[in-house]
């Protein structure tokens, strides 16, 4: 999925809301910034990698948050199914 496609998409935003709907089986796909910090980010990562969802890594954290039109860089996206 492209950035592009992340600003239309019905998404959760952030570490948290993002591991509560993995949990809840909402999501089709994640975002993770490429400059997040590894220690926070490594737990979401394996839960993408047991749940089988995808993973996108290659845009930065303020990339994230310009897409979602939110005023803050963002660590974790996901786009809901």
């Amino acid at each position: 999925m492209a950035l592009e496609d992340l600003k239309k998409a019905q998404r959760v935003i952030g570490l948290k809301q993002v591991t509560k709907a993995i949990n809840r089986d909402q999501v089709s796909c994640v975002f993770l910034g490429s400059d997040a910090d590894g220690k926070v980010t490594g737990p979401l990562k394996e839960l993408c990698n047991e749940k089988e969802i995808a993973l996108e890594e290659s845009h930065t954290m303020a990339e994230l948050g310009k897409a979602c039109s939110i005023g803050v860089r963002a660590a974790a996206v996901a786009v809901l199914k």
